[in-house]
């Protein structure tokens, strides 16, 4: 049997990993573009820059390649393969012995090759700790350092600014209470621009993600014998309110960091015409869809009525209850990154801030309706479902509006349009995905009889 090269041992052992964004696609070549020593010896560990071919295109990934003679038990689940003298390869982002460098390099504001590490001016970082890898990443992964500071590694590579750092800079100086201020970062150049690589951020002790504390307010309604979710003990809507208010509040800061812009009335066409063009895509790759349709596309066209000035800002982009954090001091917003699989260039593009209002909407009924499949009586508490996501999604737009926001209410057209658009994206996502959470985002659209 011929000895496999380096480079075909990453080939076979990435298509296996949680945040590779290629799945399912062959991989027609791969090259180590970079490659740069961060601990030498045994164990040590490599900075690794690798452009992967595919038939979507070249995509630049990062690894933090260990090397040691014999691999721990403990690390076994991270092998890559054998290397050149005798080493064996893992995922060195799981070995404790070795992360400590990247704070130390951080704090110090070191150069490392090619490799740039900055500590936020007046940031502490606490050089001492270990790391703990969070296993609920999917396309980064997250290094727990003691309770004190996460920190944020970018596997897929997007050579620019990276909102995930450009955002949260900008907000934390401008004095806002509703972001994990940045410690520190790694970048480098690649394909001629500056790259974020990692941000490592404040840890929020004590705190509890919006999906947690929703789902526990659903899940205990559920239980009871309440008649609506008004009385219910768990009632959420307090907290969906003071989310709403936390999100114009942050609305409000972005248009002040990055400004904002009017765009002209046909603008609204563009807008509607794109809505129509997914919703195609969709039905096409959906069949469920299609009794959908006709009030969706009667939705998306009444875009195009809409003559008001459209104001547009920096937003959030991927915005739901798991991008949210509970603190005894209010909510945060985390992840403003966007969806990685969407070009720079859009993630950080100008929309109406409403369309985070949209997914809000859209991770609320969420909330409601996802625990009803493994539910002993999911048709009899349907209604329930109902219920709590009108009350919270009625208490989001009013702490929004209270706040300073658009309000939702006198914007109709394009706010049902956004959440519907948004539904329709949700579609694709779990036929693709999840087709056992198909029925969630089906279910909240009407159907062509309504």
């Amino acid at each position: 049997m011929p000895i496999m090269t380096f480079e075909e041992i990453l080939a076979a052992w990435l298509p296996g990993q949680r945040w590779f964004a290629g799945k399912g696609t062959p991989i027609t070549g791969l090259a180590v573009a970079e490659q740069t020593t961060l601990i030498s010896g045994d164990p040590g560990l490599r900075h690794l820059i690798v452009a992967v071919t595919q038939a979507s295109g070249t995509h630049s990934y990062q690894l933090f390649l260990g090397l040691r003679a014999d691999l721990p038990d403990t690390l076994e689940h991270v092998r890559i393969g054998p290397v050149h003298g005798g080493m064996v390869s893992y995922d060195g982002l799981h070995d404790p012995g070795l992360t400590a460098v990247l704070l130390e390099a951080m704090a110090g504001g070191e150069s490392i090759g090619p490799l740039r590490f900055a500590r936020r001016p007046g940031a502490e970082i606490n050089t001492g700790l270990q790391s703990l890898v969070l296993t609920a990443e999917q396309s980064n992964t997250s290094l727990l350092f003691g309770e004190e500071a996460i920190l944020k590694v970018f596997r897929r590579l997007s050579p620019g600014p990276n909102p995930d750092l450009e955002v949260p800079d900008a907000l934390a100086r401008m004095g806002s209470q509703h972001v994990a201020a940045p410690l520190g970062w790694i970048t480098a150049q690649t394909e001629g621009r500056r790259t974020v690589l990692a941000v490592l951020s404040a840890y929020l002790r004590n705190a509890v993600d919006g999906w947690s504390l929703a789902a526990t307010s659903v899940r205990d309604y559920y239980a009871s014998d309440i008649a609506n979710a008004a009385q219910a003990g768990g009632d959420f809507s307090g907290e969906a309110h003071r989310l709403g208010e936390a999100t114009a509040e942050v609305h409000r800061d972005l248009a002040t960091a990055f400004g904002t812009q009017e765009l002209p009335a046909h603008a609204y066409h563009e807008m509607s015409a794109n809505m129509l063009d997914r919703l195609d895509e969709a039905v096409a790759a959906v069949p469920g869809l299609a009794r959908h349709d006709r009030v969706l596309r009667t939705a998306f066209e009444e875009v195009a009525t809409l003559t008001d000035p459209l104001e547009v800002q920096r937003i959030h982009g991927d915005y739901h209850l798991g991008q949210v954090m509970r603190t005894h001091a209010g909510w945060v917003l985390l992840d403003f990154e966007g969806e990685p699989a969407v070009p720079l260039e859009r993630r950080r593009a100008y929309f109406p801030a409403l369309r985070d209002v949209a997914g809000m909407l859209r991770s609320l009924d969420y909330a409601a309706h996802f625990q009803l499949a493994g539910h002993q009586s999911p048709e009899q508490v349907s209604a329930a479902a109902r219920d709590w996501a009108r009350r919270n999604q009625a208490a989001f737009c009013a702490g929004y509006a209270r706040a300073g926001g658009a309000d939702p209410g006198k914007h109709g057209i394009l706010v049902r349009a956004l959440t519907l658009d948004k539904a329709v994206y949700e579609v694709m996502y779990e036929a693709r995905n999840r087709p056992s959470w198909l029925p969630i985002p089906l279910g909240s659209i009407p159907d062509g009889a309504a």
